[in-house]
């Protein structure tokens, strides 16, 4: 299994993440990205790493 990685100090809330793969992310009320899952299963992998791919400012990165 993988994790997540949200850097807070770098995202800017514009939500590329969460339109790809809702299960995992969300832009808070405070305008920034919350990761929804500690862990993600090897067989959602490769949407979850396009998501992050998708972030236009880096802000997300998928550990292990």
């Amino acid at each position: 299994m993988s994790a997540i990685e949200a850097d807070k100090t770098v995202c800017e809330g514009i939500g590329m993440c969460e339109a790809q793969a809702d299960d995992y992310f969300q832009v808070g009320d405070d305008g920034l990205v919350e990761v929804l899952a500690d862990e993600v299963p090897d067989p959602d992998r490769g949407y979850v790493k396009a998501a992050i791919d998708s972030c236009p400012v880096s802000a997300l990165r998928l550990l292990g």
